[in-house]
């Protein structure tokens, strides 16, 4: 890797690092919904204008893509940063809080796209002194099924492209941390509607209905069983019903249910398995019960798998740079959420890492929660993480 322009990008960013901040904290201030991210979009778009790069929608959604040539032969790296948020109501007090009644970035995406628009702009001054290409993609809607990264694919985000790379912010990380797994990375997730039907009546005659609640309430206890008892003791599973919707009069017996739930696996094989015994169990009560079963099952994201390769050669080179603001750069393990990145990786060899984000006073703030906080350091240390990794790749390193 050629020392002047890595020492240029980072001499870079951290002259930007307070532009990453105010980006951050505008994104942060206001934030929108998974497919509803219009203005973001913009925003985001109005930023590259008059910029020395491509930039063209891409998606049924609001994505783009920035294209940075180089003007020299050479590989095409892609890196990738989501900017949609949640609907979640802000329990914070921060200046810049959520403009956006029930809506906020709970889950860091604001600083996903903050660290990358400058960084992509300061790749835009040295591209000159690089090789090959860089593909920046912004995509929305991660958190929501079908999720941003599909329809982003199939209009042609990844033709072209050798490699990708994604950074997920970490508030159980400590800041300085850099986190990364080879493999099987983060879970796969399926989610279901099960709605049982039988027939509504009097409380004080139940022998003239067929109440819904009970064969609701045998089905989650069957369902207990899946991973007890059909999932090996040495492969990882979860389900979860996360709604029992049977909300009625207390001298009425409900005609109708509905429940929704959560798979969670770390082998696609494991996917159907678990998909199998879920329709089983609603048919079985169905006949035990007497009652109709309506299964709606979503396979949606897969297995986030890190090429082992591609992982490793990051690592090394990110150890070698000895970046002042990193601590530690340690395998985190496998990552229990579901990430729409593995879209990507099932395409392309790709590297998915964590950057910690926990706050100085080491407070427990987790993703998805009223009062996530973010430790705004790791936007510079994100930065130069995938900034390092861009510089190497696009120099000599094996890919």
């Amino acid at each position: 890797m050629s020392n002047d322009v890595y020492s240029e990008l980072m001499s870079r960013l951290e002259q930007s690092e307070d532009e990453m901040i105010q980006l951050r904290r505008h994104f942060h201030e206001y934030p929108e919904l998974s497919f509803k991210e219009k203005n973001t979009s913009q925003y985001i778009k109005n930023y590259y204008q008059g910029l020395d790069c491509t930039v063209r929608s891409c998606g049924d959604g609001y994505g783009m893509i920035v294209d940075i040539d180089s003007g020299h032969p050479g590989p095409k790296l892609a890196l990738r940063a989501d900017f949609d948020a949640l609907a979640i109501q802000e329990d914070n007090t921060l200046p810049f809080k959520s403009k956006n009644p029930g809506v906020m970035h709970a889950c860091g995406h604001d600083g996903h796209t903050a660290y990358m628009m400058v960084l992509a702009k300061n790749l835009i001054a040295i591209k000159d002194q690089l090789k090959g290409s860089i593909r920046i993609i912004h995509q929305p809607a991660e958190e929501v099924s079908p999720g941003g990264a599909k329809s982003m694919i199939a209009d042609g985000a990844l033709d072209g492209v050798d490699n990708v790379i994604g950074i997920h912010v970490m508030s159980s990380m400590p800041t300085g941390a850099i986190g990364y797994h080879l493999g099987e990375s983060q879970t796969g997730r399926s989610d279901f509607t099960v709605k049982f039907t039988g027939k509504g009546g009097h409380a004080s005659m139940p022998h003239l209905s067929n109440d819904a609640i009970i064969a609701g309430s045998y089905f989650v206890t069957a369902l207990q069983t899946v991973v007890s008892r059909r999932i090996d003791p040495f492969d990882t599973a979860s389900v979860t019903i996360g709604s029992f919707d049977g909300a009625g009069s207390f001298n009425a017996i409900k005609e109708t249910v509905t429940l929704k739930g959560d798979v969670r696996v770390m082998k696609e094989a494991t996917r159907q398995k678990i998909r199998e015994q879920i329709s089983q169990i609603s048919h079985g009560i169905e006949t035990t019960f007497g009652v109709k079963a309506q299964l709606d099952y979503d396979d949606n994201y897969p297995v986030l798998y890190n090429n082992p390769k591609f992982t490793e050669a990051i690592i090394k080179e990110l150890k070698q740079a000895q970046i002042p603001q990193v601590t530690q750069i340690t395998d985190f393990g496998p990552q229990d959420p579901s990430e729409d990145f593995a879209y990507f990786a099932q395409k392309k060899p790709s590297s998915f890492l964590y950057v910690g984000c926990m706050t100085d006073d080491g407070a427990n703030h987790p993703h998805h929660s009223p009062d996530f906080l973010m430790n705004e350091k790791c936007l510079l240390i994100a930065a130069k993480a995938a900034g390092t990794a861009t510089v190497s790749y696009l120099s000599d390193f094996d890919k």
